[in-house]
């Protein structure tokens, strides 16, 4: 591929960023104040947060916010999001990414499987947390003779919960530590044309292609 492998490009759009950046934020909080409510050894961190009156009252108006937001990115990316057959060899070779073989590692889109997946299992977890949430806010509207939806509540809620822990440290870690560059990306917006072609390489041609490559 020609061009200055230096120059930069922009991968996220800012409004994608700047709603990244508040569902991190209300997802953290909601972690916080969750686990401050689940055992009493860190109820500590609710009173840290404003005091445990507060936090009851902001964590389910904060799981409202982080589930709309998610409801955003998932209209915002639900195209980049499709599994193709690209996705498909990229599964397949999913140990050699594990092992940065990444010469024997087929080319990705704007996302890789490995994204996706995450991201299908964010949404879903989120879907899982709102509608037990619901029910834990609201269970006195649940009536006795259906008292399992109470209970049920209660797990889905934690097992959702416990579910997304998982994805957001992975999330973190591989931002961080993995693929260099990726906090950049979704932090400042851009990433050089030499990131997009290593590890996005069908994104990059398909910009390429369609004139569509906004650079700095």
């Amino acid at each position: 591929m020609d061009g200055d492998p230096a120059r930069r490009i922009v991968r996220y759009r800012f409004s994608e960023r700047l709603v990244h950046t508040f569902t991190a934020i209300a997802y953290v909080y909601l972690l916080l104040t969750g686990l401050a409510f689940w055992t009493p050894a860190l109820y500590w961190i609710a009173i840290a947060l404003g005091g445990g009156y507060l936090s009851r009252v902001l964590h389910p108006w904060a799981g409202i916010v982080f589930v709309i937001l998610v409801g955003w990115m998932y209209v915002a990316w639900r195209h980049d999001m499709r599994i193709t057959p690209e996705d498909r060899a990229w599964r397949r070779a999913l140990r050699h990414y594990a092992t940065n073989e990444d010469a024997r590692v087929p080319p990705a889109w704007r996302f890789n499987d490995g994204q996706k997946g995450f991201f299908r299992v964010m949404v879903a977890a989120s879907v899982a947390l709102l509608l037990s949430g619901l029910g834990l806010w609201w269970v006195d509207l649940v009536p006795w003779e259906l008292r399992w939806l109470r209970f049920a509540a209660v797990l889905v809620h934690a097992i959702a919960a416990l579910v997304t822990i998982g994805g957001f440290i992975l999330h973190v870690y591989m931002g961080l530590l993995v693929v260099p560059g990726g906090l950049r990306a979704i932090v400042q917006g851009d990433v050089t044309e030499e990131w997009a072609r290593a590890h996005h390489l069908l994104w990059y041609r398909s910009l390429r292609q369609s004139d569509d490559l906004d650079t700095e």
